[in-house]
């Protein structure tokens, strides 16, 4: 994976994040903002104008693909998505197994 890449999406932000696993099939805008809201409880909830500049990006920097269904785009995570991903959700397992282990007093 490209180091430029890796340096500009690594850590990860939640909505980045969050996008990137809604996307790990296709979905189109509405759907992604519906499945974000869902998963975290609607604790974040997408709006459409962060929405559309992000997948902008995303599809930009080759993070996801811009696919057409029946005259919708959805969008659907590349193989350098889904790398980025894992390797975010490894950060983030590491980080939080850290904290628990600091407030469990095991440090």
């Amino acid at each position: 994976m490209d180091d430029a890449l890796r340096k500009k999406y690594i850590p990860m932000t939640e909505t980045t994040y969050y996008t990137l696993l809604a996307v790990t099939t296709p979905r189109h805008g509405y759907a992604i903002m519906q499945f974000v809201g869902r998963l975290t409880r609607e604790r974040l909830l997408l709006g459409t104008g962060t929405l559309y500049t992000m997948v902008g990006r995303l599809a930009a920097d080759g993070i996801i693909q811009v696919l057409q269904e029946d005259g919708k785009k959805s969008y659907l995570l590349t193989q350098t998505g889904m790398d980025l991903l894992g390797e975010e959700t490894k950060r983030l397992g590491q980080q939080l197994a850290d904290g628990l282990k600091i407030l469990s007093g095991g440090a």
